[in-house]
Order: C-alpha cells, then structure tokens, then sequence
C-alpha cells in the first residue's frame, strides 16, 4: 500500500471489484482480458498496470482464482489443513500463518451498560479492499468495516451499534498504525494484535474459530459448526458471521458454501470474491 499513494488504493479497487463481478457473472463463458477491461471501461493496457499495483500479478493469473470451480477445489484441499489448525484447539486466539491476535472479551457489565465510561477513537482510511473505518479503544480494535456501498455515516452508526452510551471521538492518527499492519505482510507484524470483541457467547465462539482459518483457506459453513461442536447450528454460525465487525481481521470472508458458491458477505459479495483471490494468489506465491 506504501507503492503509491492512498487514493489509488481505493481507486484500484472499484475496477478490481467490477473485473471480478464480469468474471462472475460470466464465468462459464470465460471471458478474455479484452472483454473483461471493456465491462470496467478500461483498456486491457490500463487493466493490466491496476492488476499489478493491486495484486502484484497480472489478471489472468489472479483471475483464474475467481470462479466457483477454483472455490470448490480450495475448499476441498483446505481439508487437511483445517484438522492441523482446529486441532490445537480454540483455547488460544491466534491466527494460524498471519497475524497474532489476542482476543479481549466485553465484560457483563461492559455490555450491559452500552459503553457508559468507555471512550472510542475511530478514522477512514484506504485499503486494499477499498476504505475502512477503523475503531479502537485502550484495550485494542473494537471495530472494521468497508465503508464505499453504505458511506461513513452508516458505517459508523454501524459500529456504535452496542456502544451508544460511549464517547466517540474521530482520530485519524490514532487508527492508521491498525490499518498498515492488517493490510500488510503478516512477516512485518511482531507483537501480538490485540482487539475487543462484544457479542453473545456462541457469536464470540464462532469468531474465535475464524482467527484459526489460515490465509489462502477456505471452510464451509457446515464444517465451521461441526469444529465448535454446533454439527446442526451451521446457519447460525453465517449468521454469526454476518454480525462480525471486524472484517477481514476475523475472517468471515473465508467461510463458503459447501457447493463453493461465494455468497453472504455483509460487505458485498464482489469484495469477498477479491479478498479470497488476492489470498490465493498471494498462498500461490508462496508454495
């Protein structure tokens, strides 16, 4: 994100996300680049030079990880690796292969009282996957959305949601350093990110079993709730995902359906459909 500059992060994405709503959209049919650059109203020239500031390859390459079959095969050679990552168990609350993430929970009281006494910072800033709003109090992340389809104002009564009775100040410099170490190179991030969670006990359960999703994997639906011991809850746990507010930190994007069908995405599907891409593309690099 540091290659250029800030506005071209989020300027990048929307012709990202429209390249990726044609293949979609269109992928049995398989459209060549010329196509695909038409639908963004870019030149295939163009679409290559945004491909490669974003994703660090070109489309065909990342493309390729964008259809239901590419889902469905991932889905299935996660397997494996999903028994080594649950079976250290859900005790701890780190992330297997990316950042390390300790979880605070909401105290009863915390929850009850909707934050009376608590003081939260939030800021927008670009991403990756287009601009975030980032919230943070003295305990550590409390929030992250995307804020491009419902503007800063819903997104940020979004978060508050819960938390009506605290202060709210908007601090850009306070929630810039969360935004350079989600979005950048795990390797980069050291010391142990801490965020503070507030949700019922099987929401938070749920989400704990998200930060063992390594990048470059994906889950089922069915199978996350058979690892949580919930074998018949599995459409309460993509309604607990669905209420998840830290996104893209706690995973939710990773989590598909049995078919490989990538759909319910409270950020849209096109953003999911790209974040799971781009983690492909970037596990594909390293093997």
């Amino acid at each position: 994100m540091n290659k250029y500059t800030q506005n071209t992060v989020n300027d990048d994405f929307q012709w990202i996300a429209a390249a990726i709503h044609c293949l979609v959209e269109r992928q049995e049919d398989q459209p060549a680049l010329d196509e695909i650059a038409a639908f963004t109203g870019l030149s295939p020239h163009h679409l290559q030079r945004v491909f490669a500031r974003w994703a660090g390859l070109n489309p065909k390459k990342f493309l390729k990880h964008v259809t239901l079959a590419a889902a469905k095969a991932r889905l299935i050679a996660s397997a494996n690796i999903m028994d080594a990552a649950f079976d250290i168990g859900l005790s701890g609350s780190s992330r297997l292969h990316d950042l390390f993430v300790t979880v605070d929970l909401v105290t009863s009281d915390e929850y009850k009282g909707r934050g009376n006494g608590l003081v939260f910072k939030y800021g927008f800033h670009p991403s990756l996957f287009g601009e975030v709003i980032v919230v943070v109090n003295k305990r550590g992340l409390a929030g992250l959305g995307f804020t491009p389809e419902i503007g800063r104002p819903q997104a940020l009564a979004e978060q508050k949601n819960g938390w009506e009775l605290a202060t709210w100040k908007h601090d850009q410099k306070s929630t810039l350093g969360y935004v350079e170490r989600i979005f950048a190179s795990a390797s980069d991030a050291n010391a142990p990110l801490s965020v503070l969670m507030r949700g019922t006990p099987f929401q938070i359960k749920v989400w704990e079993a998200l930060l063992r999703i390594p990048s470059g994997r994906l889950i089922s639906y069915g199978d996350l709730a058979v690892r949580i011991g919930q074998p018949t809850s599995a459409r309460a746990v993509g309604t607990a995902c669905g209420a998840n507010r830290l996104g893209f930190l706690i995973p939710c994007h990773r989590v598909i359906r049995e078919t490989g069908a990538v759909t319910g995405y409270r950020w849209g599907a096109n953003r999911k459909h790209a974040m799971l891409a781009w983690e492909a593309a970037k596990a594909e690099e390293l093997t």
